[in-house]
Formats: C-alpha cells, structure tokens, sequence
C-alpha cells in the first residue's frame, strides 16, 4: 500500500508525519486490498486541517477531516472519523440495511 503525505502552506513536523503513517496503515489493514492512501496537511491561518483520503478497488473512497488549532489534534480527529467509517465499511450489506431500517 502506498500512502502519500502532502503539505499545503504548512510545516508539519516528522513525529506528526509518522503517527499519520503508522495510523493510516493500521485502519487500512481493516479493509481488504486497500491500494493506497493520500494524507494531506493544510493550513489556514490558526487553523490546521488534516484530510484522509483512503482507495481501494471495487469500494467508494473513505474521506476523513479533521480540523483543529494543532496538526496532532486534527490529525486525531481525521482518524476517528476514518475508523468509524470503516467499521462501517467493513460489515456486510445486508446488515448495514437491517440496521438503517430499525432507526
């Protein structure tokens, strides 16, 4: 699996890029045949804001924000929402519809 790190108007530092790295392959071993992952780091203003983009074949993409006054936080925000989804992702269909129709 290939993940890739980018940065936009930001200075991330080489601990929060390795957390990012070591994060995203771990939820990505929950899906099978995960081909890739783009992890992007952006600022604006005292904003920060870490989006997860994660591919695999025959599945829609999974898309992750966080958003914070820190890269850690937002960074930790992105992956609980990623986390979530996949849980999501990775129970049958048929279960996913008999719980939409209990709600």
């Amino acid at each position: 699996m290939e993940i890739v790190l980018r940065s936009h108007n930001a200075k991330v530092a080489a601990v929060i890029r390795d957390k990012a790295q070591l994060a995203v392959s771990k939820i990505a071993r929950r899906l099978r045949r995960t081909v890739g992952a783009d992890v992007v780091f952006a600022s604006d203003g005292p904003t920060r804001r870490v989006e997860i983009v994660l591919h695999a074949p025959r599945q829609r993409r999974l898309v992750a924000e966080g958003k914070a006054r820190q890269y850690g936080t937002a960074l930790d925000r992105a992956l609980d929402h990623l986390a979530s989804q996949t849980n999501h992702a990775k129970r049958p269909a048929k279960e996913r519809a008999r719980r939409a129709v209990k709600k």
